[in-house]
């Protein structure tokens, strides 16, 4: 496949559109590949410049669209000019919708117990015709060969054409591509998409999403938690699009 696209700090995003990003990921399903999707805000592209076997997984992916803002912002400013921003929340969202109508299934991979009950009654009220295959909230540790093989068979024989994986960036990403060519699905990486629509966390108004400012949302919800790793990668983000900016460095694929 020919991929549109421009390097963000190293990690190669797409410039997708909406209905080219769907369609894909349809098409994909339809035909049951074993492909993945990473879903890359801020934290992602620099997480990528410090961890190169991240970063690698990253520009593997079948697709990486621009999740935060400034993500899609670098992406006008690389000479993708009416770049939106494609967030997993979102992307997620309007699967389930497009997918309601036809007779594809998908998978909901991670998370508690307690939320994946949660979002499979939101899905189902909201999208009566979605089909979910399953659920699976995998333990909070490594798992053994087994146990991992399970889940593969597990994720196979439900027929989902997808499988939406909350498991937290950076350990969904890898989860992802260590199980490229095992899992006969399009895997997409959703991060906390599965919490949002539970509504076991507030996602912030779309005022804050449009303006950049989520991240400021999620500090003020888990300040404890957040203010440190918002704080540094905030700043590095913004370090490494100048020197990207100012040298030129948009390296097109």
């Amino acid at each position: 496949m020919d991929r549109r696209g421009a390097r963000v700090l190293g990690a190669f995003i797409d410039a997708v559109e909406w209905p080219t990003a769907l369609a894909r990921i349809s098409d994909w399903a339809t035909r049951r590949e074993s492909r993945y999707v990473c879903i890359c805000n801020v934290h992602s592209v620099v997480t990528a410049t410090q961890d190169h076997e991240f970063q690698a997984l990253l520009n593997a992916a079948d697709m990486a669209t621009p999740d935060g803002m400034p993500v899609a912002w670098m992406l006008r400013r690389l000479g993708y000019t009416g770049q939106e921003r494609i967030s997993g929340a979102d992307l997620m969202w309007k699967y389930c919708d497009r997918v309601a109508r036809g007779s594809e299934s998908v998978f909901l991979y991670g998370s508690t117990d307690t939320t994946l009950r949660l979002l499979s009654q939101k899905l189902k009220v909201t999208f009566p015709g979605l089909r979910i295959a399953g659920t699976c909230s995998p333990p909070f540790r490594e798992l053994s060969e087994a146990e991992d093989q399970e889940i593969i068979d597990c994720l196979n024989r439900s027929g989902a054409g997808v499988v939406f994986v909350g498991l937290g960036c950076p350990k969904q990403e890898k989860w992802m591509a260590a199980h490229r060519g095992r899992i006969r699905a399009v895997m997409i990486g959703v991060g906390a998409a599965f919490d949002y629509h539970a509504g076991t966390v507030k996602r912030a108004p779309l005022w804050m999403q449009h303006s950049g400012l989520e991240w400021l949302h999620r500090l003020c919800s888990e300040p404890r938690r957040l203010w440190k790793r918002y704080l540094v990668t905030n700043t590095l983000f913004l370090l490494g699009a100048s020197r990207q900016l100012l040298s030129g460095s948009a390296k097109h694929r």
